[in-house]
């Protein structure tokens, strides 16, 4: 199952990496999410599944009689899916602004637009 994870995680990274590096920001935002998804199941995957053995201590014994499942993977994964909310919250928010304000999704086409925007000498400097 292990090998099947890591197989998932490196064509969700390869995916993400394609969409990024694309000229079109929707895409680029689209990486991103298949990005953070990617590294969640990565810490997932490192983590060792073990669905056998919960993580559990018996009462009265002060630490596990035997190797159990290792529950800080899930509880990092967690926290990143929430701050990984709180990201693409902030990213759409920040593309409807730009998309308003440029009328484009195209990248090339912004950076143009912001370079006729500055002043001839600012743009000399560039």
């Amino acid at each position: 199952m292990e090998t099947v994870l890591a197989l998932l995680t490196g064509a969700m990274v390869a995916g993400s990496v394609f969409l990024m590096l694309s000229r079109n920001l929707v895409r680029f935002i689209f990486g991103l999410v298949l990005a953070s998804n990617a590294v969640n199941l990565l810490i997932f995957a490192a983590g060792r599944m073990d669905t056998v053995r919960p993580p559990l201590i018996e009462q009265g014994a002060l630490q596990p009689a035997a190797t159990v499942a290792n529950s800080l993977p899930q509880a990092l994964i967690l926290t990143a899916i929430v701050i990984g909310f709180a990201l693409l919250a902030f990213i759409f928010i920040l593309f409807l602004r730009a998309y308003q304000q440029l009328g484009t999704v195209d990248t090339e086409a912004m950076a143009e637009s912001d370079s006729q925007d500055l002043a001839p000498a600012e743009r000399s400097r560039l």
